[in-house]
């Protein structure tokens, strides 16, 4: 793992509240708060309602653009910007390897049939740090 992705890893290896933008039906975006947690090939997944709007609008459109990483404005530190492709996965292999403890909130379980995965692959990850104005860059190969 280059560097870089071992520093966008560190953001992302435990639930980040993030900010996912889809395009609407209409062609406009729409952004919402999910909580968003990558594997170490950086593929980010993020819980979600089997029946919610951003299933319909990704099977329409997969791009999608994630922003995470600022979780407290006083001690800001480095931030990511995401672009990617979507897909679901409702797959019980998928689900059970995303389920963490904070997820009992929403679902009654990795087996409540309306919880499904959100998985993005992406393709350009900006590692912002406050201060700076030129993000480092990854591309995926």
């Amino acid at each position: 793992m280059s560097d870089l992705a071992e520093k966008i890893y560190e953001i992302l290896k435990t639930p980040q509240l993030s900010g996912l933008a889809t395009v609407t039906e209409d062609g406009k975006p729409w952004v919402r708060s999910v909580l968003a947690l990558t594997t170490e090939d950086l593929t980010i997944h993020i819980a979600t309602f089997v029946g919610s709007r951003k299933i319909s609008q990704i099977e329409k459109n997969p791009e999608v653009h994630l922003t995470c990483g600022v979780t407290d404005l006083a001690n800001m530190g480095p931030y990511l910007q995401i672009q990617g492709r979507a897909t679901l996965d409702t797959s019980k292999e998928a689900r059970h390897a995303l389920w963490y403890d904070e997820l009992s909130n929403l679902f009654q379980g990795p087996d409540d049939p309306h919880y499904a995965v959100i998985r993005v692959i992406p393709y350009r990850i900006e590692y912002c740090v406050p201060g700076t104005h030129e993000p480092a860059v990854w591309t995926s190969k």
